[in-house]
């Protein structure tokens, strides 16, 4: 197993569409221009993280924003996780990560599996599932770079969905992710860590950069775990670009010193996707 250059790019997100994918376009040539051979963006990076805003902005798969991630990832020879953004199907609305390869074919797609309905008194409220469907599927996918899982937010609070991708040989999981200011402070890096031990992998998030004027005001601090749950990086709550190295060998390394995912008791408990 070798290592991942992996660019995280914590940008501003703003109510105009085209000014953020000029924002993206950007940071990711940044993140190139830095040695990073797999770049991901923040969840819903093309428009403003907002119920109202969904299917205004929502796309097709094959939309604008589709082709400007295909575009991109194909110029700069680069793997490309584009965030989140929605995604239009029928009548449906999904909250959708694409992975680009190298060649600006599409990878994977992974939808939000769990949607965001929290009310917190004095505190957040927001209700993802107004406006938008839950996707059904758990992604994990075979690349040259090792397996890459993706998950959403909000997925990373259910340990049973990243238990199933470590056991579909997930090595580093991408989570576009929008973490605000109740619950960031508190839940955001103990999240990130604790499924990076749970299941002896690599996990990072990417954040948008923390906008005080906007109605869904996000945590910022993009980060990478590794699996002993040491960051190897975390951003402030300003936009930026940087690139982290993982080295896929301390893979066999944790495992070995405490081995959680050997010792499991499957005689007596498993987890296991149902589709």
């Amino acid at each position: 197993m070798g290592t991942i250059q992996l660019g995280l790019c914590q940008m501003k997100v703003t109510a105009d569409k085209a000014e953020n994918l000029r924002t993206a376009e950007e940071a990711i040539r940044t993140a190139a221009r830095q040695g990073a051979e797999l770049v991901l963006l923040p969840e819903m990076f093309n428009c403003p993280y907002e119920n109202a805003c969904f299917p205004v902005y929502a796309e097709p798969a094959g939309g604008e924003t589709w082709q400007f991630l295909s575009r991109i990832a194909k110029e700069l020879g680069v793997y490309l996780a584009g965030g989140s953004v929605p995604e239009r199907e029928g009548d449906a609305i999904y909250n959708t990560c694409y992975l680009f390869s190298p060649q600006g074919e599409e990878l994977a797609r992974h939808r939000k599996v769990h949607l965001f309905d929290i009310d917190v008194p004095g505190g957040q409220r927001f209700m993802e599932s107004d406006t938008l469907t839950a996707g059904d599927q758990i992604t994990v996918v075979d690349t040259p770079l090792g397996k890459l899982g993706i998950a959403i937010c909000f997925d990373i609070r259910f340990s049973e969905l990243f238990r199933v991708m470590g056991d579909k040989g997930a090595q580093l999981i991408l989570i576009p992710a929008a973490f605000n200011m109740t619950t960031g402070p508190v839940h955001w890096s103990l999240a990130f860590r604790m499924r990076a031990l749970d299941n002896q992998c690599f996990i990072a998030g990417c954040s948008p950069a923390r906008d005080e004027t906007a109605s869904y005001v996000a945590y910022g601090h993009s980060l990478v775990s590794d699996p002993w749950g040491n960051l190897l990086t975390e951003f402030d709550e300003k936009a930026g670009v940087q690139v982290v190295t993982i080295d896929l060998a301390d893979l066999d390394k944790y495992r070995a010193q405490i081995p959680i995912l050997a010792g499991r008791r499957t005689d007596l408990y498993r987890t296991e996707a149902l589709k």
